[in-house]
Formats: structure tokens, C-alpha cells, sequence
């Protein structure tokens, strides 16, 4: 088999949240038809437990564990160098004399690149005239840049210039990048076309490939003990409690719209699912009818017994899997257009969609009063089958390689 060189800003396991579910899910249909070598950061020191895992697949692992207080406090040279702060907040020494020693000694030509900033890795080589020796795919995710624009609209002083900064120096390197790649991919259609539409002399390269779900894994006929009381009519979120556009959401939902159902039905419960929950979010739970879980072993049984799945994201890029992962078991859904973007849903769909608290709050409410049981939906799984296999989406990095 050929070598291909993997490079990842986040190690690709555990799956259990947004990037790593689908870097792990590239890996792993690669590792059948490359000899692969991962180049990856372990920036939570509880990842360093399943590097054996991601040994089974690979013939060469090099990991470097990044201290996220550290990564800030260095990325603020890029206010001297004029680059995104995203990128000294990744430079590394020990990983640029892994890949360049990689590449050398295996004569590697083919290169996946897994978020933007793993590509400075590679830039030296591709610089005077030598782009024919590597061919870079690299996979963008989401377009990043215009994810920090939507959290500047959001900030007020040195918070909002510093994000618009970030916004404009990340695009201009994202656009550098796209140049020296054989192609660049995006989560999905419309992603892809935000980019094209940013930088159209670069459209010919730009394609996507979809986000995918495990839907054995994620499937309603799986047996679970439910971790809710009888009397509890849930609503749940789930995601990693740490990440701002989630912790906006969490809080503009409990705030604007779950205040004002629990009024008319006492017995509703909002469980907000996932690890590293912030200081605001544990706040939350004070109300009694929220609760907080923090990490758990396992988040399908909190999806398969809720009465309904909430995404109330109001920053969103891409394709949510919290959406994807709950409609594969079934769920209704409700959510924001921000949420549901990427995902082609209609009326045939158990899907509610609403920006404005009061539109949430009148789909809820209808909701609950005409579901006095679960709220199952076989279309919803259906369409998930049908659109978001792994197999199925992933298959399409073979042919760009």
C-alpha cells in the first residue's frame, strides 16, 4: 500500500464530538487502503489513554501534547507577525521535524490535511515551485474564518477587533492554503459554497464531502436503561459544554425559552448533556427543572429515552452530528436555521425550525400538549440512512487521492 501522511489538529478519538467523530471516521477508512502516518496534538491529557487505538490503525503515530493555556498565551505572536493567532497557537518545533523527517524518509507525495492550521506544516514544501512533489488535500471542516466573524458580531471592545482580526487573517490564510492544495473539502454543499462564493477564482477546487453517522451505533432499537425519571418530560442538548457556541445556546434556550415552558407544563426537564461544562452552564441547574450532567459514559440513552432533541445554536458552521445523531434514533428535533444548516430537511421530517424564542416556544408548547407519550419518528432515521452513511460519504476521499 501507498504512505499517506494525516496530520490533525486534534487527536481522531475518542468520536465523541464534532471534528474528532469525523477525523476518526477518515482515519479509519484510509488505514484499509494507506499505510498511514498521524501527526496529531493531544490537547486534553485525558486523550492520551486511547493512543493505543489509534496505533492499531496507523504504521506510524507521532503525538505532542499542547497545553491550551500555553497555545494562548503563544498564539498572541501572531499580533506581531501579522498571521491568524490560530497559527502559533499550533506551531511546533518537535511536530515540523516529524513531518519534514516523515516525508523524507518515506518519500511521502500525498498529504491529508485536517483543519487549516496542520497545513503549515506542509507550506515550506510547496513553496518555490516544488507543489508537484505533494499533492495536499486538505479538509477545511468548516469555513473557520467566518465562524470568528459570527463570534465578533457577538463581542463589544478589545473582544470584538481581536475576533475580527482573527476572522480576516484566518481567511486570507485559508484562501493561501487552497492555492497550494490539490483540493480543499468542506463539511457540506453549503459550506462549500460560502467558501466559493468568498473566493471565486478558487471554486474549481473546492468540493465537499458530508458528515456521516454510525446508525447502528446511533439506533433507536438499542437496548438502554433510561436515566430519567417516569414523570420527567425531557428536552435534551448535547455537546461538549466548553465550547462557546453551545454554551450561547444552552443559555438563550434555558433563558428565553424553556423559562416560559415550564410555566404551563412543570414536569418539563431540560438536560444539558456533555463534558467540561462552564461556570454559566452549571449555573443553569440551579433552576430545578434543568440539569446539568457534565461527562458521561455514554449519551444514547439520554437522546433514545428524551421526548424530543434541542439544538437552539445561534453560531453554527457546517453540519451539527448532535442533530444528525438524533434523528438516526429517531427523534423529533427542534432547531434553529443555524443548526439545521448542511441538513436537508422538509416537511416529511419530524423537524421543528425556528430562530425567535417565541416561534420555539409556540412549536414546543404544540408539541407537548398533542404528545402525551414519546415523539418517534422512523422518517427522521430514514433520511439519516439515506444521506449520512460514513461508508458511503467517506468513499469519496479515494478518488481526490
Amino acid at each position: 500500500m501507498k504512505d499517506l501522511l494525516f496530520l490533525a489538529h486534534r487527536i481522531p478519538y475518542p468520536p465523541n464530538k464534532g471534528d474528532k467523530i469525523r477525523s476518526y471516521h477518515f482515519l479509519k477508512y484510509l488505514a484499509s487502503e494507506y499505510n498511514i502516518h498521524l501527526g496529531t496534538f493531544i490537547d486534553d491529557p485525558k486523550d492520551w489513554q486511547y493512543t493505543d487505538k489509534l496505533d492499531a490503525l496507523c504504521v506510524e503515530t507521532h503525538y505532542v501534547g499542547l497545553n491550551p493555556f500555553q497555545a494562548k498565551i503563544k498564539s498572541l505572536q501572531g499580533l506581531l507577525t501579522g498571521e491568524a493567532l490560530s497559527l502559533p497557537y499550533y506551531k511546533n518545533q518537535a511536530m515540523q521535524d516529524w513531518v519534514d523527517n516523515t516525508i523524507k524518509k518515506h518519500s511521502i507525495k500525498k498529504v491529508l490535511i485536517f483543519s487549516s492550521v496542520m497545513a503549515q506544516f506542509i507550506a515550506p514544501m510547496l513553496q518555490n515551485g516544488n507543489k508537484h512533489c505533494i499533492d495536499m488535500i486538505v479538509d477545511f471542516v468548516d469555513v473557520d474564518s467566518d465562524k470568528w466573524r459570527q463570534y465578533a458580531a457577538k463581542k463589544q471592545g478589545i473582544a470584538r477587533w481581536i475576533y475580527q482580526r482573527e476572522s480576516k487573517c484566518l481567511f486570507d490564510y485559508e484562501k493561501k492554503i487552497a492555492v497550494q492544495a490539490k483540493a480543499g473539502l468542506f463539511v457540506s454543499e453549503q459550506e462549500a459554497a460560502l467558501f466559493k462564493t468568498l473566493a471565486p477564482t478558487l471554486s474549481e477546487k473546492i468540493g465537499h464531502i458530508n458528515n456521516g453517522v454510525d446508525i447502528d451505533y446511533f439506533s433507536p432499537e438499542q437496548t438502554f436503561s433510561s436515566p430519567y425519571r417516569n414523570d420527567e418530560e425531557v428536552m435534551v442538548f448535547t455537546g461538549a459544554m466548553d465550547y462557546w457556541a453551545n454554551v450561547d445556546a444552552v443559555i438563550w434556550f434555558a433563558t428565553n425559552v424553556f423559562s416560559q415552558i415550564i410555566k404551563n407544563y412543570p414536569n418539563a426537564k431540560f438536560y444539558i448533556v456533555g463534558s467540561k461544562p462552564t461556570k454559566e452552564v452549571e449555573e443553569l441547574a440551579r433552576n430545578n427543572n434543568i440539569v446539568v450532567t457534565g461527562a458521561v459514559d455514554d449519551v444514547r440513552p439520554y437522546v433514545a429515552y428524551a421526548k424530543l432533541a434541542v439544538a437552539p445554536l445561534r453560531i453554527a458552521r457546517g453540519i451539527q452530528n448532535k442533530v444528525l445523531e438524533a434523528m438516526a434514533m429517531g427523534k423529533h428535533v427542534v432547531a434553529t436555521s443555524a443548526a439545521m444548516e448542511g441538513i436537508p430537511y422538509d416537511e416529511g421530517l419530524s423537524v421543528s425550525v425556528g430562530d425567535e424564542a417565541d416561534v420555539m416556544i409556540k412549536q414546543l408548547d404544540e408539541l407537548l400538549q398533542n404528545n402525551p407519550g414519546a415523539i418517534t419518528s422512523n422518517a427522521n432515521r430514514d433520511f439519516v440512512k439515506a444521506k449520512f452513511s460514513w461508508e458511503q460519504n467517506v468513499s469519496q476521499l479515494s478518488a481526490l487521492l
